[in-house]
């Protein structure tokens, strides 16, 4: 059926213009994706990271006390070494003067 209708049907005469995607009318103009700037993604990623940051905090804040009493040097040390990692990229963000 489908090579018959092929076959058999009748071709539509239509403009290269209306096969063009998303047409509406009008001439495309321009790329579909422009590129962004470097200063957005700067501002991305440091919006990542410190959002990031605030989200792990609130947790370990909750239960330091009760874990402070089972294991101190466990809590201690996790939460040093995660300031440590935002520390490093705190400091990526003011070597590139994003701030």
């Amino acid at each position: 059926m489908l090579a018959m209708s092929i076959v058999l049907g009748k071709k539509g005469k239509t403009l290269a213009i209306k096969d063009t995607a998303y047409e509406c009318g009008m001439l495309p103009v321009g790329s579909a994706t422009p590129a962004l700037g470097k200063v957005f993604n700067l501002v991305a990623m440091l919006f990542i990271l410190f959002d990031i940051e605030v989200v792990f905090l609130y947790p370990w804040a909750v239960v330091y006390k009760a874990m402070l009493q089972e294991s101190p040097g466990l809590i201690l040390g996790s939460m040093i070494t995660f300031m440590a990692v935002l520390l490093v990229g705190y400091l990526y963000a003011v070597k590139k003067q994003a701030f």
